[in-house]
């Protein structure tokens, strides 16, 4: 039986781009070479895309000069490549068709009056892509918008589920339409804080008491985002999301000023009848679970399963499902949740629909944990990405 060609997608622009080269190549170690036949695809700091000799030599891990921290998380060995995908060197163009024919992007099936693609026709030769990227232009529906066009099979959220779930102020919208449980909060633009701070400051404390997170509302992996614990500390934290994102979103903080709120966290897998895995707590070696504690430091706890009651865990799953299902994704995704450590309501915090994909991030151990392993899991997403994409060729855009 023919080898599925599996287009491994990783880098990109975004902040988060030494993450995605870890989770990329986590991927790439542990599919199964024996059903996949892989194309590591490469995206620069700068955008310029790399095909597969370049960009796997890149996740190999060559030295360089002047390399800088190691990250924590994932392949350690990867890291030196992130170095140099971060540099840019190497740098070459996606391949041309093999043929002007293959420049036409659909041919007719002689047994069937459906459109189809070919995988040999597409100018990356590929039958499905795996897009490891995290944040902004690889997690909010640009890739997925991009893939779309070209009418390629991708793991994950299209790119209506990828938008929403980046973008933290429509997330909590749509939250709180479904009826999700969900942290008071304020949304300010950059604009209206640059041109008038002091009434943004007493927009937000009229609003919401101290302390309060402040955050990018298009960003990931924690970045941008700051506690403030009184109105000294609101100011500077604002203008460091602002650096971020023209959205700055603002919560109250769970727990108030005494208690810090218990981070659970939910794996979902699946399309249209997503499942819930068993939730996790994560117990940040820091205030909290910002990107330094994620990936630099070490100290950071990770509870698996999480220390709930049954009911609780079945409200979160529950929760996760719904929130999955409230911005419209697919594929994957990991719910995140904020518990009150006296009452012990539960709030919904946000989704991400690419989360971190290493061997040892969340998602997948909380998969393990329930009973899938990493290679199978990734199996499984591939599978998803197919059907879904399936499903779309169902649809008739024209009369």
């Amino acid at each position: 039986m023919k080898k599925l060609r599996v287009g491994i997608l990783f880098g990109g622009r975004s902040g988060e781009h030494e993450v995605s080269l870890l989770s990329a190549a986590s991927v790439f170690n542990a599919i199964d070479k024996d059903k996949f036949e892989v194309v590591p695809i490469g995206i620069t700091k700068e955008g310029h895309w790399l095909t597969a000799a370049d960009a796997e030599r890149l996740l190999q891990g060559k030295p360089v000069e002047h390399e800088e921290r190691h990250l924590r998380a994932g392949d350690p060995e990867a890291t030196p490549g992130a170095a140099l995908l971060a540099k840019g060197e190497a740098v070459i163009v996606p391949p041309e068709p093999k043929s002007a024919g293959a420049m036409a992007p659909f041919h007719t099936d002689a047994g069937s009056a459906s459109l189809t693609r070919r995988a040999a026709d597409r100018a990356i030769n590929v039958d499905v892509i795996f897009p490891v990227l995290h944040g902004t232009f690889g997690e909010d529906g640009t890739i997925q918008g991009l893939l779309e066009l070209a009418d390629i099979p991708y793991v994950g959220a299209g790119v209506l589920g990828s938008a929403a779930g980046m973008d933290k102020d429509i997330m909590k919208s749509l939250f709180r339409a479904a009826g999700l449980p969900i942290v008071k909060h304020v949304t300010i633009l950059r604009g209206e804080w640059e041109s008038e701070p002091k009434k943004s400051e007493k927009r937000v404390e009229k609003a919401l008491k101290y302390p309060v997170f402040v955050k990018p509302a298009n960003l990931g992996s924690s970045v941008g985002i700051s506690k403030a614990h009184n109105s000294k500390e609101l100011g500077p934290a604002i203008y460091e999301a602002a650096k971020f994102d023209r959205k700055i979103v603002i919560e109250q903080g769970v727990g108030g000023k005494k208690q810090k709120a218990r981070e659970i966290e939910c794996s979902v897998l699946g399309n249209d009848r997503p499942e819930a895995s068993v939730p996790g707590e994560i117990v940040p070696g820091k205030e909290f679970y910002d990107y330094t504690a994620k990936y630099l430091d070490e100290g950071s706890e990770l509870i698996i399963p999480a220390k709930l009651t049954k009911s609780e865990t079945k409200k979160v799953q529950q929760l996760a499902v719904g929130a999955f299902q409230a911005v419209d994704c697919s594929g994957l995704a990991r719910v995140d949740f904020l518990m009150e450590p006296k009452t012990r309501k539960i709030y919904v915090n946000e989704i991400n629909t690419m989360p971190g994909f290493t061997a040892i991030s969340m998602y997948p151990k909380l998969w393990a944990a329930s009973g899938l392993k990493y290679s199978d899991l990734i199996e499984r997403l591939i599978q998803l990405g197919l059907e879904r994409h399936e499903e779309k060729m169902k649809n008739q855009y024209s009369r």
